[in-house]
């Protein structure tokens, strides 16, 4: 029995096995863009072990069966239809003879988890694909009794097979061109939850629209954020607002555009004329407080639905504006599972593979750890971490 490996740079693998809270409130620090930069590299940088196992019911007789794994550490914000050239070439090459390689077709590809027999998605990020049964194993082990634990240390097993896709399930085919087009989908939803529109990825120059999924497929940070950066929020401080009765409506979704451009102009007044370049009004313009919408995803364990609502980058608590924190989310999409405090909530939420706190504030997960399609993605696993 062999192995094969291969890994991909990485300045925080660790991370990925034992996730660490982020910062507990990052808007005390005054926002810079090169702090915003550091926390985007950080996701960007970030990997996963997969260990890829073929069928075994499916290899021909004169198959070679001593070569039964191959090990790779996978981009995050990467998705699996871009590393079948990777597994072709140091798995399926080397176990199947000329005859076989032949006849196998990889439009017929497709990936299955070893642990839970979940159908991975095609379009689906790596890294969510593996925060998503991090807390489906945990919930298992919750509720055989077994203390859960937010990420293991241990590879995502995958099996391939060569035949009988379940089309219903992957929704794409597993081609780096389809793949492309439902990223780019989720690019512009993305947008249009932000902005109330899609100008700013339509605005963009062919070259620049191909250049966001080139970053994504070559991993290329700098590549892909030069053009990301003119789509993506900015981490601005945010400036508290006294509600004065019929002054403000609330920030519902009907009103959250009204309300954000209160608030911009607030903090255009409240900054002294000396420390206002003209590059500020874009920025205020820009900033993560002023998003009609946050583009966030919840995924609950295997069975569960996938959750997708309108999210305020700000909450009205009593007569004052306050940013809108996970805590805040989390009780009104799953009050049962995160209740008021001082009740101790019953699940954890992974972002990126982290633990993130309660009080981390949506605008800056928008801003700083969303995906390279734009959205957040929120992991919900039942049970208490052990960290």
């Amino acid at each position: 029995m062999s192995h094969r490996y291969t890994t991909r740079p990485a300045t925080h693998n660790h991370k990925e096995f034992q996730p660490t809270s982020l910062s507990s409130n990052p808007r005390h620090s005054n926002p810079n863009p090169a702090s915003t930069s550091l926390f985007r590299r950080l996701v960007w940088e970030g990997t996963v072990p997969l260990e890829i196992h073929v069928d075994p019911k499916e290899l021909p007789a004169n198959s070679d069966r001593g070569l039964d794994s191959y090990f790779i550490q996978a981009p995050r914000v990467s998705y699996l239809p871009l590393l079948i050239p990777d597994i072709r070439k140091n798995l399926v090459d080397l176990i199947l003879d000329e005859t076989a390689i032949a006849s196998v077709k990889e439009d017929d590809w497709w990936f299955e988890e070893l642990d839970t027999g979940n159908v991975m998605k095609w379009h689906w990020p790596i890294g969510l694909l593996f925060d998503h049964h991090t807390i489906s194993v945990s919930t298992q082990s919750s509720q055989s009794g077994v203390l859960s634990t937010p990420a293991a240390p241990a590879p995502l097993r995958l099996t391939l097979h060569f035949v009988s896709p379940p089309t219903d399930k992957l929704i794409i085919q597993p081609s780096a061109e389809t793949c492309k087009q439902a990223f780019m989908g989720q690019v512009k939803e993305a947008d249009f939850l932000r902005w109330g529109n899609t100008k700013r990825v339509t605005g963009l120059r062919k070259q620049e629209q191909d250049g966001l999924w080139d970053g994504v497929k070559d991993h290329n940070f700098d590549d892909f954020w030069r053009v990301a950066s003119k789509i993506f929020p900015m981490p601005t401080a945010f400036v508290p607002i006294l509600l004065h009765d019929n002054a403000l409506p609330s920030p519902s979704p009907s009103h959250i555009n009204n309300f954000n451009s209160t608030q911009s102009q607030i903090q255009s007044q409240a900054r002294p004329a000396s420390t206002d370049p003209a590059s500020g009004q874009h920025q205020d313009r820009d900033g993560a407080y002023n998003v009609r919408s946050i583009p966030v995803r919840v995924y609950l364990p295997s069975g569960g639905p996938v959750l997708q609502d309108l999210v305020s980058p700000v909450a009205e608590e009593g007569r004052e504006s306050k940013p809108n924190t996970l805590r805040n989310f989390l009780h009104t999409q799953l009050p049962l599972l995160f209740p008021s405090p001082p009740t101790s909530p019953l699940a954890y939420a992974l972002v990126q593979g982290v633990l993130a706190p309660p009080e981390s504030e949506m605008a800056w997960l928008g801003a700083c750890l969303a995906g390279a399609d734009g959205w957040v993605n929120i992991c919900v696993g039942v049970g208490r971490p052990r960290i």
